[in-house]
Formats: C-alpha cells, sequence, structure tokens
C-alpha cells in the first residue's frame, strides 16, 4: 500500500496528477464475509470475520470441512499455517522499521489505548509514538476514537487494532510463539477456544467484534432507509451523578435532537430486562436527546419477559444473530 500510494501516486512520480480514478478497495464487512463462509452457521460466520478480519484471501483459506477450532489452529498455530507470519511479513514489507511499530502494536493489543501508555510499553517518547501511530492508521491497522457523537473532549481519544487479524494475532499468537514453534500448537489453541463455565478466552474476544459487526448493520440498514444518523461509534465518559465512568457500546447521532441507543451481547445467556433497562439508564446522561431510541443486539436471543416488555414499546427494537442476516 506505501509503495503504491507514495512511488505511483506520490509527488514525485511521473503518474502524480495524472490518473483518472483511484480505488482504495476496503475489507468486506460481516455478512460480505458471510457470503464466502455458506457452510458455517451464524454464530461461526461472525466468529471466523473476528479471526481472520475481511481480506477475501484470508477467508478463502478456511476449510469448510473443518471446525473453527481447527481452521483458527491450521491457519495461525502451525509454523506452516498462512498466517503464522502474516503480520510480520506485512510490516516488513510496508515500515523500514518494523520492530519498533511490531512494540506499538504489540501494547495495543495488550491493553493500551492512550499515546501515553503506548508509548511507555513501547519503551519510546511519545511524540515519536505520535508519528508512528499516523502511519499505522494510514495503512488500516490502527484506528483512532473518540467517544461517538464528539461529546467528549480530545483528551478522551484512544487507539485500537482495526485490522481484525492483527488483532487476533497479537493478542493470542504472538504470545504463544515458543510453544508454536516447539509442536503445540494445538494445545496453545485449545487453550483459547475452551469454555469456562461463563465464557472462554475467545468469547472475551469477540465481544468488541460483535459491537463492530452491529455497527456495519446500523450503516448498512441506513442505506436501506431503515435508520438515519450522523455518527456512529461506541461512547465512554463520566456519570457525574453517580461519579463512575459509563460506557455505551453504540451511540448513533442524529439530527434534531434523535439518538440510537444500542447494547451489544455476545454471550451464552440470553439478554434480560436489565439489559434494556441499564441502556435506558445510561441514555439518561444526554438530556439533550428528546427522540431516544434502543436497539439490543444479542448473539443468544431474549428472555421471554425481555422480548414481552420491548414488545410494549414503541422505542425498543430486539436483533438475534438470524436478523442480522
Amino acid at each position: 500500500m506505501s509503495f503504491m500510494e507514495n512511488q505511483i501516486l506520490g509527488y514525485k512520480s511521473p503518474l502524480y496528477g495524472r490518473r483518472t480514478c483511484q480505488f482504495k478497495i476496503m475489507p468486506f464487512t460481516y455478512y460480505e464475509c458471510a457470503q464466502m463462509l455458506p457452510a458455517f452457521n451464524n454464530e461461526e460466520k461472525i466468529t471466523l470475520y473476528g479471526i481472520c478480519g475481511g481480506i477475501p484471501e484470508y477467508i478463502s483459506r478456511i476449510n469448510k470441512n473443518l471446525s473453527v477450532q481447527q481452521n483458527a489452529e491450521n491457519l495461525f498455530f502451525q509454523p506452516t499455517g498462512r498466517l503464522f507470519e502474516e503480520p510480520s511479513n506485512l510490516l516488513k514489507q510496508e515500515l523500514k522499521t518494523p520492530q519498533t511499530y511490531n512494540g506499538i502494536i504489540a501494547a495495543i493489543a495488550s491493553g493500551a489505548s492512550r499515546v501515553n501508555d503506548i508509548a511507555s510499553k513501547a519503551g519510546i517518547e511519545t511524540s515519536q509514538c505520535s508519528n508512528m501511530l499516523s502511519t499505522l492508521i494510514s495503512l488500516g491497522i490502527v484506528k483512532k476514537e473518540n467517544p461517538a457523537g464528539n461529546l467528549g473532549p480530545s483528551r478522551k481519544t484512544i487507539y485500537r487494532l482495526a485490522d481484525l487479524m492483527f488483532r487476533f494475532w497479537y493478542r493470542f499468537v504472538l504470545p504463544e510463539l515458543s510453544r508454536i514453534s516447539m509442536g503445540f500448537g494445538k494445545k496453545a489453541c485449545s487453550e483459547i477456544f475452551e469454555k469456562s463455565e461463563s465464557s472462554g478466552k475467545i468469547e472475551s474476544y469477540m465481544g468488541p467484534v460483535f459491537e463492530e459487526c452491529s455497527a456495519q448493520f446500523l450503516w448498512r440498514e441506513m442505506g436501506r432507509g431503515t435508520y438515519n444518523f450522523k455518527t456512529l461509534g461506541r461512547w465512554w465518559g463520566a456519570n457525574p451523578k453517580e461519579k463512575t465512568e459509563e460506557e455505551i457500546d453504540l451511540l448513533a447521532v442524529g439530527e434534531k435532537g434523535k439518538a440510537i441507543f444500542a447494547e451489544c451481547k455476545w454471550k451464552t445467556l440470553r439478554s434480560g430486562t436489565e439489559t434494556l433497562e441499564d441502556i435506558i439508564r445510561k441514555s439518561e446522561l444526554f438530556p439533550d436527546f428528546t427522540e431516544k431510541q434502543y436497539i439490543l443486539f444479542s448473539k443468544s436471543g431474549f428472555t421471554t419477559q425481555l422480548v414481552k416488555t420491548a414488545a410494549g414499546r414503541n422505542d425498543t427494537v430486539l436483533l438475534s444473530l438470524a436478523q442480522m442476516f
């Protein structure tokens, strides 16, 4: 990508100013990837999207005769796997000092989200870190986030990994490189997909991925005329009354005081009325929004009581995985 933008299309290139058209091909969304995965159920399709991201070439490597875990093992947890060295190879192609960038990405994957924290973990100066983050953003590996609707000051800016394949690799594969190289990749992979009584590592990882899939769904529905909003994203900030920090999975801000508040639950248990009550409580932090709508996304569906409660309200929509496809 850097070669195309700098050498082919850059100011010093013979083609500068002469191109008649250009396309930047973006990764597939979850429902576009799903069309390449007809053999899997809806939960498996979103999980595979969360593991491989929206790159069609990666999705094409998925074997329809194997389980999600077996595919992850073959792609990531074997030295011969197609994606075992993919992030490292991509960084070497794009950047002059891949090791430093590698440290920044690893810091974000381990939980650092603010510039100072990322720089500290990566062992570099904050100013240098800011410049390198800008480069990673231009490559589509990292994204910069502010609370949705510009309702928070810039000091709340955080950084997250935008590329899901990078996110999965740095979270689960990087810490296991020694075991994988010694032939214990199968064991390392099984530990990630192993479910405890409530959840497992992959379940925890998929929570934020499901939020992004829910956001993609809302954008798609806006294209169909179902919704209308200006901005959409996560929101986080202070609750002055309770003196606590609050988070809203998705907040879509429209015109004339309209807003959509969404909660996204990637859990094995069905979502109950407490989920709706919680999002309504959080929406009270925004008195300027006079017309509010609530949307609940849930992997496992909804309790009978919640379905009954939502049916009695004209401002609440319940969306299951089947409806997202």
